[in-house]
């Protein structure tokens, strides 16, 4: 597959989880952390396993080898990293968890120069600066006192955690697929495996019965939509993506989040839109599209 396609993919992914920021919000407001996580990728599992025997039924069990990077990046990418940004929704704000989770690509960027050895063009510089500043206009709308007003708080070392975590699983889950020959559709549906498994005893912490009855159908609805979208597909293609293109320039896709969550918003939510977005939104088609060329 051409890396043009590749690229066009990742642009799916961004649309699916940018979906899932909208979900999300719905689902937090009725599920605890570990629940959420748990559920999520429960339901994922049937899919993603059907998936996997009927492509590779020959070798969907993974070797006594492989076991030990799936489960590490089980914890890492999967487990960890929904249980902190699930988490740090009850303690932040939207703005300060959007503007932190942009730093991602730039975070997975670093991180692979410096101890993954990819290389680093001016081209990909200047168009991680373009979509990170297209990003900040998005979220702040230029408004100086909201700027201003930005504060660090518990929520956002959470968030910062989450970033962390997932930067460190894009880079290493191209090293570990091309170590121990593991295909992403094994990586995906093994660590949605592993993040059930343990989930479990912290779901049983936080009391089932004092939520379950609760719950709406909209809030299952946009469990089952982080599912197969969010989950399934958008981890799917995001490994796929990273085995083709590398992690840093995977991750540059990110950024496209906000162009697609503000259209939805317009649509959805009735809510406006204004210069400074579109320029923002720019700014970020024009960051992705110089941070992914190739050389």
């Amino acid at each position: 597959m051409s890396e043009n396609k590749v690229c066009l993919l990742m642009v799916f992914t961004a649309l699916f989880w940018s979906g899932a920021f909208i979900t999300g919000k719905i689902a937090v407001l009725q599920f605890p952390p570990f629940a959420l996580t748990f559920f999520r990728f429960l339901l994922a599992l049937p899919f993603i396993f059907f998936l996997l025997y009927s492509r590779e039924r020959e070798k969907w069990l993974p070797k006594r080898n492989q076991w030990l990077p799936l489960t590490i990046l089980g914890i890492i990418g999967t487990f960890f990293y929904h249980v902190l940004f699930f988490s740090a929704l009850r303690y932040t704000t939207a703005i300060n968890s959007s503007l932190i989770g942009a730093t991602n690509p730039v975070l997975t960027t670093l991180m692979a120069v410096l101890f993954f050895k990819e290389h680093m063009t001016p081209k990909r510089l200047v168009g991680i600066i373009f979509s990170f500043s297209g990003v900040f206009l998005i979220v702040t709308n230029a408004d100086w006192l909201l700027i201003s007003t930005f504060n660090f708080n518990f929520g956002d070392i959470l968030m910062f955690s989450a970033v962390f975590n997932w930067a460190l699983y894009a880079l290493l889950s191209r090293s570990f697929m091309q170590k121990y020959c593991l295909s992403p559709l094994m990586v995906t549906a093994y660590t949605f495996l592993v993040c059930v498994v343990i989930s479990i005893p912290f779901v049983i912490a936080e009391d089932p019965a004092s939520y379950l009855s609760k719950t709406s159908v909209a809030g299952w609805l946009s469990i089952a939509y982080m599912s197969i979208f969010a989950s399934v597909l958008g981890y799917l293609i995001q490994l796929f993506a990273i085995e083709k293109i590398g992690a840093s320039r995977a991750a540059v896709f990110v950024n496209l989040v906000p162009i697609f969550t503000i259209v939805q918003s317009v649509f959805v939510l009735g809510e406006s839109f204004t210069l400074f977005k579109c320029i923002g939104a720019l700014g970020i088609i024009t960051g992705v599209y110089l941070a992914t060329r190739s050389n």
